[in-house]
């Protein structure tokens, strides 16, 4: 596979996490095209560096970095900043890129833009993030009905957080969709971590055309 576009439900919901267990399960390179919150610490690619051991060169650089903690159109505002699809292009690598997102599939990019578009600029398989507490199935089923309804290819959902069977069996069925990973709350959250994460808990994506859009 070329690589995997990485979204989530919401924000805050575990997608660099997921982001850097990927990268770990697929030996792969890392994107974040848009990099918002600059202001508030370090950002998505350096936390995934920290949790990968990745060298320099599986990083590639955002397209936009932004400082203020909001969506990239909101963010982009702020700084006289125009964002549009015609300057993303997926980073060459003879490795798969995991791409991350910001926000969800419907968090505005750019003026009449949203992160959908990008999605479908790049062209890659989406991989959805829920997390498991109540209100995920209907977070999770809005997500992947906004993917399938722009003709988006999901490549599955991988949910972050304790446990929960109901909650995983309702997404798979009413969703349709493969679940390709659990990732518990890692506490602390480091590479050592990381490391055992991907010994017990690998990616599994279902069989080619088990997720494509509009099919189950």
């Amino acid at each position: 596979m070329k690589g995997v576009f990485i979204t989530g439900t919401d924000t805050g919901i575990g997608k660099t996490v997921v982001s850097a267990w990927l990268m770990r399960a697929l030996d792969g390179d890392y994107w974040k095209p848009v990099q918002t919150g600059l202001d508030g610490g370090a950002s998505d690619s350096e936390t995934v560096r920290r949790l990968s051991e990745f060298p320099d060169e599986r990083f590639h650089a955002p397209l936009h970095e932004l400082r203020a903690p909001l969506s990239p159109q909101a963010a982009a505002r702020l700084e006289g900043v125009a964002i549009m699809l015609g300057g993303f292009s997926l980073p060459g690598s003879s490795r798969p890129v995991i791409v991350e997102g910001a926000g969800g599939v419907l968090a505005p990019l750019g003026e009449g833009l949203v992160m959908a578009d990008l999605m479908g600029c790049l062209g890659l398989p989406v991989v959805v993030v829920a997390g498991t507490a109540l209100g995920t199935i209907n977070h999770s089923l809005l997500s992947l009905e906004a993917l399938r309804s722009r003709g988006l290819e999901i490549a599955g959902v991988v949910f972050c957080g304790a446990p929960d069977a109901a909650n995983r069996e309702a997404v798979e069925r009413f969703g349709e969709v493969a679940v390709i990973g659990e990732i518990p709350i890692l506490d602390p959250l480091d590479a050592a971590a990381m490391a055992a994460l991907g010994a017990k808990e690998r990616p599994r994506f279902p069989e080619a055309g088990y997720a494509e859009a509009g099919h189950g």
